[in-house]
């Protein structure tokens, strides 16, 4: 049955992760695995390291519950930092390549210019997400780093992260929509199955950015005020 409501530690995790099958992905990423009984969310986090209230803020975030500033002063931003850092390293390392073997086992790639043309672009859109989540991982998250060691180094702020921040999602969808329109599938399930996993991907992605955009830099920022009044 599930759950009305923000989820909160006396939870049963177990309840969560059968309400909601996505969470799999924010335990994998916040390190936390299988094999927790009927245990509560605060004792599953406590045992695994892992900072309850971030955890509660991620999850109930993506399932639509309360406000992001709701959460912002209670959240860890370490916690958080590790959780997008394993992130990019899923999208990058595990999901994008699978995506790229389903896709060159469903398309001919000697029939038609169009499959070829299709690879192409699938290419070149994970060449942008590479660029959008190494930029992250080389300024932003240390940048962030330095100002959990409280020094705010240089010009550089949260702000100019913000601007420049681009929903790489997009293009996936215009992936989508070709293979939809326009590629003729000789084998429909192999085609399917890797349409389902664009699907899944794109959502994934548009998670990813909202947690970034709506819980990460205004926790950035806050912290970035509390180094500056310091001063």
């Amino acid at each position: 049955m599930y759950k009305l409501g923000a989820y909160n530690r006396d939870n049963r995790m177990s309840d969560l992760v059968c309400d909601n099958y996505p969470v799999l992905l924010v335990m994998s990423r916040f390190g936390i695995a299988l094999g927790f009984g009927d245990k509560s969310i605060g004792q599953v986090c406590d045992e695994n390291g892992v900072h309850t209230d971030t955890f509660l803020a991620v999850v109930n975030l993506l399932l639509d519950e309360g406000d992001p500033e709701e959460y912002k002063s209670d959240i860890s931003v370490g916690a958080l930092l590790g959780y997008l850092h394993n992130s990019h390293d899923y999208f990058l390392n595990f999901r994008l390549p699978a995506i790229r073997r389903n896709l060159l086992g469903a398309i001919d790639c000697g029939a038609k210019d169009i499959a070829i043309a299709i690879l192409r672009f699938f290419d070149e859109y994970v060449a942008e997400v590479q660029k959008h989540m190494r930029y992250e991982e080389r300024t932003v998250f240390p940048y962030v780093t330095a100002l959990l060691n409280g020094v705010h180094p240089g010009e550089y702020s949260i702000a100019v992260f913000r601007k420049r921040h681009d929903q790489v999602e997009a293009k996936l969808t215009e992936l989508k929509n070709i293979l939809i329109k326009y590629y003729p599938a000789t084998s429909s399930n192999e085609l399917n199955s890797v349409l389902f996993d664009i699907f899944t991907c794109e959502q994934d992605l548009a998670s990813h950015n909202y947690i970034e955009d709506y819980l990460f830099v205004p926790a950035i920022q806050e912290l970035e005020n509390q180094i500056d009044e310091t001063r």
